[in-house]
C-alpha cells in the first residue's frame, strides 16, 4: 500500500432537514455568524484534501450558491454533485464520488449539520486510518447516556466488528457506551467497490453507508474506530432547538478563546463573539456584548456594556459603551457612547468622541474631533480637533440627491446648528448655537443666525382649526382677555 495518502471529503448536504420547519435548507442556518454548511466545510478543509465535494440535492437552488459563495471566500475548490433523489447515505456518497471518478486514495465522509466537528478530529481520524491501513475507520463517540444511538461493537482486538442499531442490539450491546457519529474514513477502492453491492433491504427501503462496513468485513478487510475527544464536536442540528444548543457551544468555544489569548469577560454567558471576530490582548468586554462578523478589536480596548458591533474595526484603548455599530471604524483611544448609532462608511479618528445619542452615517470624523452628543451627521467629513455643538443636524438629503458637508481643522459649531448640504466650513470657522448654514463659511468666520423672532397671531386658529391646540389657544385667549376686563 502507498506511504502517502491523497485524501477527499465528502460533506453531505442533500437531505431536506424537515424538522427545522424553514423555507431555507437546513445546512444554511447559521451559528457564530457561519452557516451550518460552511462550518462542516471549513472543517473538512482543515485536513488540506486534494478534492473538496459538497453533495447538494433539496432545495439545491439555494445550497448550490451557498456552496460556491463559501468557495470564493476559503480560496478553495469545492466540487459540488447533485443527489437528484434523496436515497440514503450510501447512495448519497456514490453521488458524491462520481465528482471524483478516478481519485484514489482515503475519503472522509461528513455531514452539514455537523458545525461544531473540529479540523483536528477530523485530522486524527485520517491519520489512524491511514497509519493502521484499514478500510474503514469510524469516527466514534461515547456516551453515559447512549440512549438513540446505533452502538459500535468491538472484537478481543479492538478491532470493529459492526455497528448495531438499537431496536436492534440485544441488552448487553444496549450497555455499550461507544457509538456511530455518522463520519467516516475509506480506502476509496473498497468503498466504490461496497457501495456496488449495498442493497435497499430495509424498511425505508434506502442505501445505508453504514452496510459498507459489514460488506468490507465480510472480505477481510479491516474496520477499525477512532472516539473522538469531545462528544459535543458531533451533535447534529436537526431543529431549532439543537441550532440554539449548538449556537451556545460553539459560542462558549469563542468567548474562552478569547479569555485565554487574553481579554477579559466580565459575563461569558451575555457575551458573543463570531467565529471571524478577532479581538486583541487585554481588552475588556463588558455584559451583553455582540461581535459579529470580520469585528477587530484592537489592544486594551473596552467594548459594552450593551453592544453590537458587527464588521466594525477598533483601535487599541478605545471606549464604546452601549453602541450600535455596522461596517466602520473607531480610531485608537476613541471614545464611542452611550446609545450611539455607527452606520456603514463612518470612520472616527484617533481620539476622536461620538457621544451620547448620536447617529454617524458615511462620515470620515478627524484626529481629536468630537461629536459629543444629539447630533446626526451624515455624508460628510470633519477635519481634526473639530467639536461639532450638541443638537446639530447635518441635512444631507434633499429628496432626490445626497449631498456632502465638509469642515475643516479645529472648527466650533455652536448647538443646534443645521448644516444644509453642500456646504463647506473652512479651518477655525464658528457658528452661532442655531445658525442654519446654508452657504459657505471662510476660514476663520462666524456663522450666526440673524433676524429678529417674528409671531404671527392667530395662526393654529386660522391654519388649524378644530385642533385641540387651536381649542387650548382659544382658551387660553379668552382668559388673558377675562383677566384685562376685571
Amino acid at each position: 500500500m502507498p506511504t502517502h495518502f491523497e485524501r477527499a471529503v465528502v460533506v453531505l448536504a442533500a437531505g431536506a432537514g424537515t424538522r427545522m420547519k424553514s423555507d431555507r435548507q437546513k445546512t444554511l442556518h447559521e451559528i457564530g455568524g457561519r452557516s451550518l454548511l460552511s462550518h462542516s466545510l471549513h472543517a473538512a478543509a482543515g485536513v488540506h484534501p486534494e478534492h473538496l465535494v459538497a453533495v447538494v440535492g433539496h432545495q439545491r437552488d439555494q445550497v448550490a450558491p451557498a456552496v460556491k459563495q463559501i468557495a470564493e471566500q476559503m480560496h478553495v475548490e469545492i466540487r459540488q454533485a447533485v443527489q437528484e433523489e434523496q436515497n440514503g447515505t450510501g447512495h448519497a456518497v456514490q453521488v458524491g464520488l462520481s465528482a471524483i471518478p478516478d481519485f484514489d486514495g482515503t475519503v472522509v465522509v461528513t455531514n452539514g449539520d455537523v458545525p461544531l466537528l473540529t479540523p483536528e478530529t477530523l485530522q486524527a481520524l485520517v491519520e489512524k486510518h491511514e497509519q493502521e491501513r484499514a478500510a474503514v475507520t469510524v469516527l466514534s463517540l461515547e456516551f453515559d447516556n447512549p440512549t438513540g444511538y446505533g452502538r459500535i461493537i468491538r472484537g478481543e482486538a479492538g478491532d470493529v466488528l459492526e455497528i448495531v442499531e438499537e431496536k436492534d442490539a440485544t441488552e448487553e450491546q444496549r450497555k455499550v457506551r461507544e457509538v456511530n457519529s455518522g463520519v467516516f474514513a475509506f480506502d476509496a477502492a473498497v468503498l466504490r467497490n461496497a457501495l456496488e453491492r449495498v442493497t435497499p433491504d430495509n424498511a425505508q427501503g434506502e442505501f445505508y453507508i453504514t452496510d459498507v462496513l459489514g460488506i468490507a468485513r465480510g472480505d477481510g478487510l479491516r474496520v477499525t474506530a477512532f472516539t473522538a475527544p469531545d462528544a459535543r464536536e458531533l451533535a447534529g442540528v436537526n431543529d431549532r432547538v439543537q441550532l440554539a444548543e449548538a449556537g451556545k457551544e460553539l459560542n462558549r468555544r469563542l468567548v474562552e478563546k478569547a479569555m485565554r489569548n487574553g481579554a477579559t469577560v466580565i459575563d461569558p454567558a451575555t457575551t458573543w463573539i463570531g467565529v471571524e471576530v478577532e479581538i486583541g490582548r487585554d481588552v475588556v468586554i463588558h455584559p451583553n456584548t455582540q461581535l459579529w462578523g470580520s469585528t477587530v478589536i484592537g489592544d486594551g480596548a473596552h467594548i459594552g456594556p450593551d453592544t453590537t458591533l458587527t464588521d466594525m474595526e477598533v483601535g487599541a484603548r478605545a471606549k464604546v459603551v452601549r453602541t450600535q455599530g455596522e461596517l466602520g471604524v473607531i480610531g485608537e483611544e476613541a471614545t464611542v457612547g452611550p446609545f450611539t448609532y455607527i452606520r456603514p462608511g463612518t470612520e472616527l479618528g484617533a481620539r476622536g468622541k461620538l457621544g451620547g445619542f448620536v447617529e454617524a452615517k458615511n462620515a470620515k470624523i478627524g484626529e481629536g474631533s468630537k461629536v459629543p452628543h444629539l447630533t446626526y451627521i451624515g455624508d460628510a467629513t470633519v477635519g481634526k480637533h473639530s467639536n461639532i455643538g450638541a443638537s446639530s443636524v447635518f441635512a444631507n438629503y434633499d429628496g432626490i440627491n445626497k449631498h456632502h458637508t465638509t469642515i475643516g481643522d479645529y472648527c466650533r459649531t455652536g448647538s443646534d446648528t443645521m448644516f444644509v448640504a453642500p456646504v463647506t466650513i473652512g479651518d477655525g470657522a464658528y457658528t452661532g448655537a442655531g445658525t442654519v448654514v446654508t452657504e459657505d463659511v471662510p476660514p476663520g468666520a462666524l456663522a450666526i443666525k440673524e433676524g429678529r423672532q417674528r409671531n404671527i397671531d392667530g395662526w393654529v386658529e386660522e391654519r388649524r382649526p378644530g385642533t385641540e391646540a387651536a381649542e387650548a389657544a382659544k382658551a387660553a385667549k379668552a382668559g388673558n382677555n377675562a383677566k384685562r376686563e376685571g
